[in-house]
């Protein structure tokens, strides 16, 4: 532990911490029991009679009575300004089943008579036969205007007969490259659109302005360090992603000071497009490194598949059907496999990072053979490529995150039984698939660097819950039922990878990320020190106080 004082010039310190446990997440994994801040910075860390000689007449002294003291929280893979714009809209995270969904849907449409569309989100596609929802179910709560829901994964659009009819969709309507339009047996559309098939009613929909997009991500960040989460990567941030592009907003924030925390973009590869797009994506890093101190637009995101429940996925070998019988489908690559691999080597030798989109075993595998293809041709330039969602890994594959320096970003609050696991997707992977999803406890024992983020808001960046569950493998519906017990991670693992892991994913492991003296002080308190209670209770555990460079930005009274 260390007692080291940087920066120009000592004297008593603006905040201290004592009277608790710090886990400091720093290389050896050391404890310490108080820290002194500065200026924005770590000063101190060790024991109480380190830091007391730093309390002057102006030091803040907070007693953590026993609570634990981490490093801020990071999510490598977030969607914040979608999320914050939708806690505003047709909000339906919480709801589970398909009466509360139409209850709440006709109210809100209700409640906002003059708006032309309905949007908003977040339903499960387990409150559904086969997760697919009707659009006659839609038709009779809200039968005047369009109304385009996105399921929670936000993989799938849920809409009524007038969007599909504004949209121009119908029998005749083939389904796009990279999508799917459900239908009925005579061929009509269902209302369910997969995967691209969204964006044929997406177009359609008033866009969002700046404006919109600028309140999205206050109310965004304001609940992400809700839970302690003082740093991110936006999982999409370009032109070219169907919902819109936010740049301009994180821009505005980051010119603005109303950026409390430390973002990277990941700037949208359009998948129908190719190497044309570099131009755009170096003018995008340029400006934000001269615009402020806290956005940058360093990383370029590649979504290489689908995902498992709509048989979107990329697999390397085929789905089954209900009886256990191969369907003939193995998902969808969204980027020809053939080119990916050039695209990646230039976007490395470019200083890019790339955050791949890879579920299925045969896109991790791509996503792989594409980063071993740019190494090959350009060394390890340091750029800190991660492959993001990891439902399925072939066996093989395991080691090769270690070998190749590909970080695996894991999102923990998926891997456990629930009815859509259980129904909608165990099935039609089969038992030797099944068995090998979510491996965190492999890929760590092979050596691989892992971060953690939450995909929010397809599901709760709450960061305590996704711990639990990396932990337990179970989550709150049936809480004695283990998924894949080998692949649980320890608790210090799981709190390492929502912190430091991240925080080098995020290119700022040598100024956060861990509590060490001399970097900034983004830190969060939390109101118990898990490490002492039943690890079945880990995701009872509440943020109290979250810092970044030693502001209070958000805590409870």
């Amino acid at each position: 532990m260390s007692t080291r004082t940087p920066g120009p010039a000592s004297g008593p310190a603006d905040l201290i911490f004592l009277g608790g446990p710090v886990y400091t997440v720093d290389p050896a994994r050391s404890w310490a029991d108080a820290v002194a801040v500065r200026g924005g910075r770590i000063v101190a860390v060790g024991h109480e009679h380190d830091v007391r000689p730093l309390i002057g007449r102006s030091t803040e002294v907070v007693d953590l009575a026993g609570r634990l003291l981490l490093p801020g929280f990071q999510d490598a893979h977030v969607h914040t300004v979608f999320g914050g714009t939708t806690l505003t809209r047709c909000h339906l995270h919480g709801l589970r089943t398909a009466e509360q969904y139409l209850a709440a849907i006709g109210a809100y449409a209700a409640a906002h008579p003059a708006l032309p569309w309905i949007t908003g989100g977040g339903w499960r596609l387990d409150a559904f036969p086969g997760g697919l929802p009707h659009r006659t179910a839609l038709d009779a709560v809200v039968p005047d205007r369009p109304v385009a829901l996105p399921n929670r994964d936000a993989h799938g659009l849920w809409v009524n007969s007038r969007a599909l009819e504004l949209a121009g969709i119908d029998k005749h309507t083939p389904d796009p490259a990279d999508g799917r339009i459900e239908r009925d047996p005579d061929g009509t559309p269902t209302g369910m659109l997969q995967e691209g098939a969204a964006n044929l009613v997406e177009r359609h929909i008033p866009a969002d302005t700046d404006e919109d997009y600028y309140r999205g991500l206050l109310a965004g960040q304001a609940h992400l360090h809700s839970y302690g989460i003082t740093g991110w990567q936006d999982a999409a941030v370009g032109a070219a992603f169907g919902p819109g592009d936010v740049y301009g907003a994180y821009l505005r924030a980051d010119r603005e000071g109303t950026l409390t925390a430390r973002v990277r973009a990941a700037q949208w590869w359009d998948r129908a497009g190719g190497s044309e797009q570099l131009d755009g994506f170096r003018q995008r890093r340029e400006e934000s490194e001269r615009n402020g101190e806290r956005f940058r637009a360093g990383t370029v995101k590649i979504m290489l598949d689908g995902v498992a429940e709509n048989h979107t996925a990329a697999m390397l070998e085929p789905y089954l059907d209900g009886c256990g019988c191969s369907t003939g489908r193995d998902g969808l690559d969204f980027v020809d496999p053939e080119k990916l691999g050039g695209y990646v080597a230039e976007l490395d030798a470019a200083g890019f990072q790339v955050h791949f989109h890879a579920l299925g075993d045969r896109a991790v595998r791509n996503a792989l053979d594409a980063v071993e293809e740019a190494r090959r041709r350009n060394g390890d330039r340091g750029n800190r490529h991660h492959l993001a969602h990891l439902q399925v890994v072939h066996p093989d594959d395991i080691a090769r995150f270690r070998e190749l320096g590909a970080t695996a970003t894991i999102q923990p609050l998926w891997a456990c039984h629930e009815p859509q696991m259980d129904d909608l997707t165990i099935p039609f992977l089969g038992e030797g698939r099944a068995g090998r999803q979510y491996p965190f406890g492999a890929l760590l024992r092979a050596g691989a660097m892992l971060a953690a983020g939450s995909d929010w808001d397809v599901t709760t960046p709450d960061v305590m819950a996704g711990v639990h569950v990396a932990v337990n493998r179970t989550g709150e519906e049936d809480p004695n039922r283990v998924l894949g017990p080998e692949q649980r991670l320890d608790l210090g693992a799981a709190l390492a990878a929502y912190t430091a892991g991240s925080a080098r994913v995020n290119h700022l492991d040598h100024v956060t990320g861990s509590v060490e003296a001399g970097k900034d002080a983004d830190l969060v308190v939390l109101d118990r020190n898990p490490f002492d209670g039943p690890r079945q209770a880990i995701a009872e555990t509440r943020v109290l106080r979250t810092y970044v460079q030693g502001e209070l930005v958000h805590q409870v009274s």
